[in-house]
């Protein structure tokens, strides 16, 4: 039988992700969402039971997992509650607003005998994928340099958006850069020191709006950036070694295929047209090699197929509280680094 979800929260996490991939999951059955105010969600899944208070959701026998897609200074709590209730937990990134709550959670999780997963669906970007297999194929050689931008231009404030106010876990540190230092530790691990610059640029920003973040290995220099006044982006991946190197360009379909309405389940799922597709530029056997490699599908669907598989014990959890915890604690040093304005040895 399929795992009986509730949703808490209906804003554009949950309609654009969460909804939209869970019900694309055949062992998943969104059953419930938690939604105060609005009836959004009712107009949307007219099929699925709507509450207004999570109290209901977690007092249903027959709901084996909740979903938290609420504002970031509520994933502590509404995780906590789910999880003494004896679900399983799905957290919208970032997991936590600091690495003290993340590893309360994590025990607590453990007490309970219950999978805890944080949503780093970027891991299954189809340029991050594809950046992946190019330097697990060692056609780079010894990497030396990892710089990967997630750049918009959007110089007006968005009133009344709560990711724009100045309180905890707001700004796009803990929005973008959850998904970039993710991607960087799957990729390299944990770093041996971080230096980071944060800045608020826009005119009347209230908080991040802009980091520089320098992860340091033995060999390796990985920079990651994001800012919201960047109207010419450069290359998304710029990834350089002893053999050559490798740039990306574009951003994955996947976000603006759910936003205009296709599911997964639609013909090329994920698929980039070539004008997108990466330059390679390296060389094998004493012969130049230069150009574009297709870029691998995006595959946004595989986080909550692994999920369910998880937690019918068929497959290892892809993504583990804990990595999701490292996550948290590399943003804490970055922000100590960047009031410090020097560079902390992990």
């Amino acid at each position: 039988m399929a795992i009986n979800v509730a949703l808490v929260g209906f804003g554009m996490a949950s309609q654009v992700f969460h909804a939209p991939l869970i019900m694309a999951e055949p062992r998943l059955n969104l059953h419930t969402v938690v939604q105060r105010q609005s009836q959004t969600a009712r107009e949307s899944y007219p099929t699925v039971q709507v509450v207004a208070d999570l109290g209901e959701a977690l007092a249903n026998p027959a709901i084996e997992l909740i979903v938290i897609a609420t504002p970031n200074q509520t994933h502590a709590d509404l995780a906590a509650q789910a999880l003494s209730a004896g679900k399983h937990v799905v957290v919208d990134k970032p997991f936590t607003l600091n690495s003290l709550q993340a590893d309360q959670l994590i025990a607590l999780a453990e007490h309970q005998q219950r999978v805890l997963s944080v949503f780093h669906n970027r891991r299954w970007d189809g340029d991050f994928l594809t950046t992946k297999a190019v330097i697990d194929a060692g056609w780079l050689g010894r990497l030396v340099s990892y710089e990967c931008h997630y750049d918009r231009y959007r110089p007006q404030l968005k009133q009344g958006a709560w990711r724009e106010q100045a309180s905890a876990g707001s700004g796009i540190l803990y929005d973008l850069g959850s998904h970039l230092i993710d991607q960087a530790v799957v990729l390299f691990g944990l770093p041996q020191t971080i230096t980071a610059q944060l800045a608020k640029q826009r005119d009347g920003a209230q908080t991040v709006d802009y980091f520089d973040l320098r992860l340091g290995y033995a060999e390796l220099q990985v920079t990651l950036k994001a800012g919201m006044l960047v109207r010419e982006p450069g290359p998304r991946f710029s990834v350089h070694g002893t053999h050559g190197s490798w740039l990306k360009a574009g951003i994955d379909p996947q976000e603006a295929a759910l936003k205009a309405g296709q599911t997964p389940n639609s013909p090329n799922w994920g698929q980039e047209p070539a004008a997108d597709w990466g330059l390679l530029n390296t060389e094998a056997n004493g012969l130049a090699l230069r150009g574009t490699i297709e870029t691998l599908a995006g595959d946004y669907p595989a986080y909550y197929r692994n999920f369910a598989q998880a937690i019918s014990g068929e497959a290892a959890l892809a993504v583990s509280a804990k990595q999701a915890r490292a996550v948290i604690r590399l943003i804490e040093l970055a922000e100590q680094s960047a009031a410090e304005q020097r560079t902390l040895v992990m």
